[in-house]
């Protein structure tokens, strides 16, 4: 590979936390962005001690870091799609939505981590309120699962129907460009059906449903391969569509690792042979 091919090697850029455990945040992002040919930068927003049973610690990072990081990477490098995980308080959320108006940064994927698959709401109140005014608006797409979807929307969401309504509202009501609302965390027909929205096209997205209690990170990783394949060049819902099958193969292909829940397997071409 010379020269002239290496510099045409898309960036792409996660603003996101670190998983002691690889499991999710910015390790999973890498991987995910390693796997599309994407090369993988970060600006990371807090330290997490964990493994596959839990969160053990979180450190924040000075919001004045982030920006560094961040201004580092786009000023040298450019990126040609970005994606956020975990911020987790209301000063770094402010700091990195400025610096995404500042330093122009398009394709825009937001994961709104604000609670958990199992419904434990990991950031406080101010934080969701800076996320919902600030970040969302600027956001080419963000990828709420269920419970984050009923923080956003309002009311509870126990069904299709119920996801439908909530994309839309999130829409309507945040100024959001275009809603995915996951359903990895619903139960029957409902089970892993996620529900697009751009304001004028609704689409219901669907895959194989993977049997396995190893699905840590897929939030990230699903978020992290939408931005891989925008900085590609691939259109929206296509860059959507192939995220979902990548996370579908990575849950096959799952880690049993651990005595808890075990991650994905982000190197499944390596784990077939």
């Amino acid at each position: 590979m010379n020269a002239e091919t290496r510099s045409k090697i898309p960036v792409a850029l996660t603003i996101a936390g670190s998983d002691s455990g690889g499991g999710a945040g910015i390790q999973a992002d890498l991987r995910t962005f390693a796997f599309h040919c994407v090369h993988g930068t970060s600006a990371v927003t807090c330290v997490t001690a964990q493994n596959t049973l839990g969160v053990v610690r979180v450190d924040a990072m000075p919001s004045e870091a982030v920006v560094a990081q961040m201004q580092a990477v786009v000023e040298d490098m450019g990126v040609q799609a970005a994606k956020t995980g975990m911020l987790l308080n209301p000063e770094i959320i402010a700091a990195v939505a400025q610096q995404v108006e500042t330093l122009e940064i398009n394709n825009l994927v937001v994961d709104p981590v604000m609670v958990s698959r199992t419904g434990a709401q990991l950031i406080d109140d101010d934080a969701i309120k800076t996320l919902r005014q600030q970040l969302i608006p600027q956001a080419a797409i963000i990828t709420p699962n269920r419970y984050e979807a009923q923080i956003l929307s309002g009311f509870p969401i126990n069904s299709l129907d119920d996801m439908r309504a909530a994309a839309q509202m999130i829409h309507r009501n945040l100024k959001a460009k275009t809603v995915l609302v996951k359903g990895g965390g619903m139960q029957g027909n409902a089970r892993g059906v996620d529900i697009w929205f751009d304001g004028n096209r609704l689409e219901i997205l669907t895959t194989q449903q993977v049997d396995t209690q190893n699905t840590h990170g897929t939030g990230c990783t699903l978020s992290a391969a939408i931005a891989a394949n925008l900085a590609i060049g691939k259109d929206l819902l296509t860059s959507v569509k192939q995220a979902k099958e990548y996370v579908t193969t990575a849950l096959a292909y799952s880690l049993s690792i651990g005595k808890g829940q075990g991650p994905v397997g982000h190197f499944f071409p390596l784990l077939r042979n």
